[in-house]
């Protein structure tokens, strides 16, 4: 029986969240997109603006994260034309390979007719990826908790809390991973480790329980945070005085340049993108700032009859 059309859905992503380095993430509604249609040859379509330097033969990242599917099904992948378009910008700390690697795994599961489970899924793209901090809320959409080890990959999936709203500032440069890991330290005192552990851990039940007034003081990291901040302008500003114009707690998305600020619903925004729109000013950066909600959708297929 062949498989009919199908679209993939995959949301962009805002990993760490300060002190869950590796480990915590949650999903955002800026998608990367697949249409995929059987087909007797491999045609790899990429569309618009953002994917226009990105190959279009076998070689795509896309196609590659396909290929992992079929690898770990231990089947062949079959042909298809798959035309992939994205809404989530390349490196800036949104998660953009996640997105893709998400999405190409979750297409070549569904070409095979679903061989793997969610979490094999899962446990694909974080061992690709080396942590499940995008990944997983790409995946399930929310917020995750994550690990990674040799015994498996586990997560928790916690819907956001009510009234739990996200603004990010996304500057106009690009930042990569690479780069923004090289500069970590390679060792930690006992002291930042006990910092990272205990906000890691606060940060989580937080989360979890809707304490939203302590979110500012659990997302304080002495991990990755102050070791990147030379790397993005007016991120250490952002951290310690965002709370003043409103935001629940402020972060490095992922590696950056992208910074992530909670806000409460109920409340105007306005006075955090002036201030936002300012630092960026200051250090003579471009950029966008957006409100957006936390997906809780994650992942979406859809066929096509």
């Amino acid at each position: 029986m062949t498989t009919p059309a199908f679209t993939v859905r995959a949301p962009a992503s805002s990993a760490n969240l300060g002190p869950g380095f590796d480990s915590l993430g949650l999903s955002v509604p800026l998608f990367t997109t697949l249409h995929v249609t059987p087909q007797a040859t491999t045609e790899i379509v990429p569309r618009g603006e953002e994917l226009a330097a990105t190959p279009a033969d076998e070689s795509n990242y896309i196609y590659q994260a396909m290929r992992l599917a079929a690898r770990r099904a231990r089947r062949d992948l079959p042909p298809a034309r798959i035309e992939i378009e994205t809404e989530v910008p390349l490196a800036r700390g949104l998660g953009s390979s996640a997105a893709a690697l998400v999405a190409g795994v979750v297409a070549g599961n569904e070409l095979l007719g679903r061989p793997l489970r969610d979490e094999d899924v899962l446990d694909v793209t974080a061992r690709e990826e080396g942590h499940p901090d995008n990944v997983a809320p790409a995946l399930f959409g929310g917020i995750v908790i994550a690990t990674l080890d040799k015994l498996g990959t586990h997560y928790v999936r916690l819907d956001p809390p009510a009234n739990l709203g996200v603004t990010v500032l996304i500057p106009d440069f690009e930042l990569s991973t690479s780069k923004a890991r090289a500069v970590l330290p390679k060792e930690y005192s006992r002291a930042d480790a006990v910092h990272a552990l205990s906000h890691a851990a606060l940060l989580a039940a937080s989360l979890s329980v809707g304490r939203l007034d302590l979110l500012r003081h659990a997302m304080q990291d002495y991990i990755h945070q102050i070791w990147r901040a030379p790397l993005v302008p007016g991120l250490s500003d952002i951290l310690e005085d965002a709370h003043r114009f409103g935001a629940l707690g402020a972060a490095l998305s992922g590696a950056g340049p992208t910074v992530l600020c909670f806000h409460d619903t109920r409340e105007p925004t306005l006075p955090l993108h002036e201030y936002l729109h300012g630092v960026m000013n200051r250090n003579g950066l471009t950029g966008r700032v957006l409100d957006l909600p936390i997906d809780t959708a994650g992942t979406v297929v859809t066929r096509h009859s």
